[in-house]
């Protein structure tokens, strides 16, 4: 379970910085690292546990119901 749980934050995390940083890479390189961390967190984190991961585990779980109605 746990090792479920850890790929569906990756799945959900890994992308979002990337488009964090596509976004607003180039305005936030000017700030210090903390507080481009401090940006980058407070609004990754509750994006990943109000949209990201019930999203997820939406579609995971629509992606079961299909498998085990092909069975």
């Amino acid at each position: 379970m746990k090792l479920i749980a850890s790929l569906k934050i990756w799945i959900v995390i890994y992308p979002s910085i990337n488009l964090f940083h596509y976004i607003f890479g180039e305005q936030l390189s000017i700030l210090p690292l903390y507080i481009r961390t401090f940006l980058l967190t407070i609004t990754l984190v509750p994006w990943m546990v109000f949209v990201g991961l019930p999203l997820a585990d939406n579609i995971l779980r629509l992606l079961q119901r299909k498998s085990n109605r092909n069975r």
